[in-house]
């Protein structure tokens, strides 16, 4: 089965041979954005990020399998996959323990004021800062009961905190103290000390948290976000952190990336930016070809 590889990710000779042996033929390509010098009439398997926003799929006459290494679906057209009977599957898992790393370790940073002592680090200052806080019977409330979702719950159970959950079924997840439905959004949000977005992309959730959320929300509440940029509405946070609101914010996704340098977000000492990074560690590399290979094995398998 002829199998187009793209993205970040680098292969083992041994892991190319673990490919060849399940049936693949591969083809790389390292920039999805470059134009393809190949013939993609005769790819029949995709393994990608982003590749179907800047090339046309219905080119891709043999398509039949996709394996994505994002974990979210919103880079593709669903609808046409749907209609053309192509298998799907996105990087499940894959990224859940660095990602709730990530929030984890943002959340201290702004309860600890790291910022403040890095700073005085910096300039060789020695000063005691007395108002820092702890996680210690927090409330915490995770917008999305995905795998990252869990997993946040899961360390920041370890912390002390109340764990809330917002998800679209009401049905009990590890790790959770108690589930909300989407339409009681706004009753948790008024309780939270702390809101952690995993939620995925689409066309419910876009700009879910707008002025409206923000505005229901403790002033002193601490915002996560390593969903996708766009669940926030990036003008109504900026209106609302310019009137004091939130304690801190930390941001690995925006709506449009990389961040514009004249974003006003980047003014604010108590934002913390990434660039879409929390995904990163040691461990992904080989998850995702874990996850590849399972899903690939299982389709090559079902067509014989």
């Amino acid at each position: 089965m002829k199998t187009l590889i793209t993205g970040a990710f680098k292969y083992s000779k041994e892991q190319i041979k673990k490919l060849n042996s399940i049936g693949c033929e591969t083809v790389f390509i390292q920039d999805e954005r470059e134009k393809l010098d190949i013939d993609v009439s005769c790819i029949e398997a995709v393994i990608c990020n982003g590749l179907f926003l800047y090339n046309d799929i219905s080119k891709f006459k043999s398509l039949k399998f996709i394996q994505l290494t994002s974990t979210g679906f919103d880079r593709v057209n669903m609808e046409y996959i749907k209609n053309n009977n192509i298998e799907i599957h996105n990087a499940k898992g894959v990224y859940s323990v660095p990602m709730a790393e990530w929030v984890v370790l943002k959340i201290l940073e702004i309860y600890k004021n790291t910022k403040f002592f890095i700073k005085n680090q910096d300039n060789k200052v020695w000063e005691k800062k007395r108002d820092l806080l702890e996680l210690t019977d927090k409330t915490v409330t995770i917008v999305g009961c995905g795998n990252v979702g869990i997993e946040v719950a899961k360390r920041l159970k370890a912390f002390g905190c109340k764990i809330n959950g917002v998800a679209r079924r009401k049905v009990q997840y590890d790790y959770i103290d108690k589930v909300y439905s989407m339409e009681e959004l706004n009753e948790v949000l008024k309780i939270s000390d702390i809101v952690v977005l995993t939620i995925a992309l689409n066309e419910d959730t876009k700009h879910l948290f707008n002025k409206e959320r923000f505005d229901v929300m403790k002033e002193e509440s601490v915002l996560v976000n390593v969903a996708r940029g766009a669940i926030v509405k990036e003008e109504d946070l900026i209106e609302v952190l310019k009137c004091g609101k939130f304690m801190g914010v930390a941001l690995d996704v925006m709506e449009n990336e990389p961040l514009c340098v004249s974003s006003e977000l980047w003014d604010f000492d108590r934002v913390l930016i990434t660039p879409h990074n929390s995904f990163a560690s040691d461990k992904t590399g080989s998850r995702m070809f874990g996850v590849m290979c399972e899903n690939l094995e299982k389709f090559i398998l079902g067509r014989k």
